[in-house]
């Protein structure tokens, strides 16, 4: 596993992949900040792929990534992280609609913690997704993070 640490408008991010794509996107801030684990070896050339399509986005070019994403998460989760990368850019969606578009509308609170387990921030956009009154709701890099994200995306939309 590769990893690099990345300076963006939200502060430093950790990434991480191999061969098989990107796996790990981490903030610094945050309930759980995560950590390259041993073994891992920091490789920024291996992670520029990943580096150029997340400056483009924070510039406003890009809306939609194309990166190889390698998940490690269950079935339930990786059909809710799909799901996630269908919101357009500059749009919300509610944890309900959310669970509605993955076939379960009475899975808010499970598509909120798959939501909440999303390994690949920004990327996959659980950013986009907030409380059915319309009100932010948690994110793993904090709220603040959250706000700024939709905020860069409105500007750009």
């Amino acid at each position: 596993m590769y990893y690099h640490y990345m300076q963006s408008p939200v502060g430093r991010l950790l990434l991480a992949g191999d061969g098989a794509g990107l796996s790990r996107i981490s903030f610094p801030t945050g309930k759980k900040p995560y950590a390259p684990e041993p073994g891992w070896q920091e490789n920024p050339e291996a992670l520029q792929p990943v580096m150029r399509e997340l400056d483009a986005y924070f510039e406003g070019r890009l809306k939609r990534f194309s990166l190889k994403l390698a998940l490690n998460v269950t079935p339930f989760q990786e059909k809710v992280l799909r799901a996630l990368q269908d919101v357009p850019y500059g749009q919300t969606v509610s944890y309900g609609e959310l669970a509605r578009r993955v076939g379960n509308p009475k899975a808010s609170r499970a598509v909120g913690m798959a939501n909440a387990r999303n390994p690949i921030p920004i990327v996959i956009p659980c950013h986009r997704v907030i409380g059915s009154s319309g009100r932010l709701t948690g994110y793993g890099g904090g709220l603040e993070i959250k706000q700024t994200l939709l905020d860069l995306e409105r500007r750009h939309a």
